[in-house]
């Protein structure tokens, strides 16, 4: 917990409660269905739930914002921060549905009202979000397509409605290869001081 507490000093009393019961969590339900890799799960705050606020570090969502999280897996990077954004709306969406199944049971867990899990494509979804989070599901030019469809035409944020991508490693070739316009690139060793995160980034995309 000490690391998100270096990184965001301003945690009320809720938060850092439902943040310090995510470990227990997703170490009983990783007993079950296996949705993080048994090495990470010691290292879940800084690789895992860290690793989904540095979207917050590009943008703070404003109340009433829609978020789509697109392959969430076990809840990242949606379950951090819905947490973080409590008057955000996260509709999390895998195609594995023992993943939403984690998702949901540890949503309850934590009494977040303002996430739904559900199992589904991205195709499949045909609702209309301000941003689309997700974290290194495919290569851009695969998934962009997916949520094309998903944005809304007007936009509340500085930031246009989008598309917040984690990614890592050397993004140059998979960038060119998507020929998508306007693409930002957040380096997450730039806001968090850690080994882990030399090489992380967000992508931002705004909707095209």
């Amino acid at each position: 917990m000490d690391i998100l507490l270096k990184y965001f000093p301003d945690l009320t009393k809720e938060q850092i409660d439902q943040f310090s019961q995510l470990q227990s969590l997703y170490a009983d339900w990783n007993e079950k269905i296996n949705v993080i890799s048994r090495k990470d799960i010691e290292n879940i705050y800084e690789r895992h739930v860290l690793h989904s606020l540095g979207i917050a570090k590009v943008i703070n969502f404003k109340k009433g914002t829609n978020i789509l999280d697109v392959g969430t897996g076990g809840g990242f990077p949606g379950i951090p921060l819905a947490i973080l954004f409590p008057e955000s709306n996260f509709h999390l969406v895998d195609s594995i549905g023992k993943k939403i199944k984690v998702v949901n049971a540890v949503s309850e867990s934590l009494g977040l009202t303002n996430v739904k899990g559900e199992h589904a494509r991205a195709e499949q979804i045909k609702d209309e979000y301000d941003f689309v989070i997700s974290r290194a599901v495919t290569r851009l030019v695969r998934f962009y397509p997916w949520i094309r469809k998903n944005f809304k035409p007007r936009s509340k944020h500085k930031l246009k409605n989008g598309l917040l991508y984690l990614k890592g490693g050397d993004l140059q070739e998979e960038l060119q290869e998507s020929k998508l316009k306007k693409i930002a690139t957040h380096k997450l060793s730039d806001y968090f001081e850690e080994e882990f995160f030399e090489t992380k980034k967000v992508i931002y995309l705004p909707a095209q």
